[in-house]
């Protein structure tokens, strides 16, 4: 498979051509196409998929223009929780796809959820509770009464991947595949500083002081609509508390005996790699 251009979010698709790739959800489930009996990514975008979505059976509540693949129209659809599964296809987790498919395309997916989740879950004005219109040609909402203008939420989180000499801090969430284990993240509350939060999530969920925190890079993670901020940071005291309200388990790895890692794809992951080479 070639690996498809990079993906370009434009709001003001809604000109383009019917012809595209389009990226139909129901629920948090994306509709692919099957390929022996395994679904490797959404169907392909070599058709007229606003009739292929009919011919299929299926009939879109809603859609949201995307963006651009290289010269390739993108698009979501909102499907209703009743849409039939058609004859080689199935609805599969985002997450599921996660690591499985194109990275542009995979950033084009997670655009279309987090773009029909606000869509479908802002119908009416939080000010006024009138009807909101979409406004043409930009990512945004506004109230038929009060004209109040609404923007799709993203909520950041930071992950940071904690150094003490030789061995990281890593943890394990219930949710996690067996085995594998993460690092330390959570959700920025009001008023609080990217650094703070660091700190804050890293104290309340392990026990451990750190200092020295580096700026590393960002992801958008559409679960379903964070953006996570990654950082480095040194351990500076405390001793190993887990907070088993939040984690199943913590502990201290070594170069040579690191767990089960995340996907490539997320940005723990590079974290992890990005310490591995300079550890080399």
């Amino acid at each position: 498979m070639n690996k498809l251009p990079r993906f370009r979010a434009d709001p003001a698709l809604l000109g383009a051509p019917s012809l595209g790739l389009w990226f139909a959800y129901r629920g948090d489930d994306l509709l692919v196409r099957l390929v022996d009996g395994d679904p490797p990514a959404p169907f392909p975008h070599d058709v007229p998929l606003l009739e292929t979505l009919g011919a299929l059976g299926l009939e879109p509540v809603r859609i949201q223009p995307l963006g651009w693949l290289d010269a390739v129209p993108c698009r979501s659809a909102e499907l209703p929780p009743d849409a039939p599964v058609p004859p080689g296809f199935a609805y599969v987790s985002l997450r599921r796809l996660h690591g499985r498919i194109d990275p542009d395309l995979e950033v084009a997916a997670g655009t279309a959820f987090q773009v029909q989740y606000w869509d479908r879950t802002h119908q009416f004005c939080g000010s006024c509770g009138a009807p909101l219109d979409l406004e043409i040609g930009h990512r945004s909402k506004r109230c038929t009464r009060c004209a109040h203008q609404h923007f799709p939420h993203v909520t950041p989180a930071i992950i940071v991947l904690i150094e003490d000499g030789s061995r990281i801090l890593m943890t394990r969430q219930p949710r996690f595949p067996p085995g594998m284990y993460g690092l330390v993240a959570g959700f920025v509350e009001p008023g609080e500083s990217l650094e703070d939060c660091v700190k804050r999530e890293t104290r309340e969920e392990t026990g451990i002081e750190i200092d020295d925190i580096r700026y590393f890079g960002s992801q958008p993670w559409p679960f379903p609509h964070q953006i996570m901020i990654g950082f480095f940071a040194r351990r500076s005291g405390g001793e190993l508390v887990v907070d088993h309200d939040e984690l199943e388990e913590a502990a201290w790895f070594d170069r040579g005996s690191l767990p089960k890692l995340p996907s490539p794809m997320s940005i723990a992951r590079k974290l992890i790699d990005e310490w591995l080479a300079r550890r080399a």
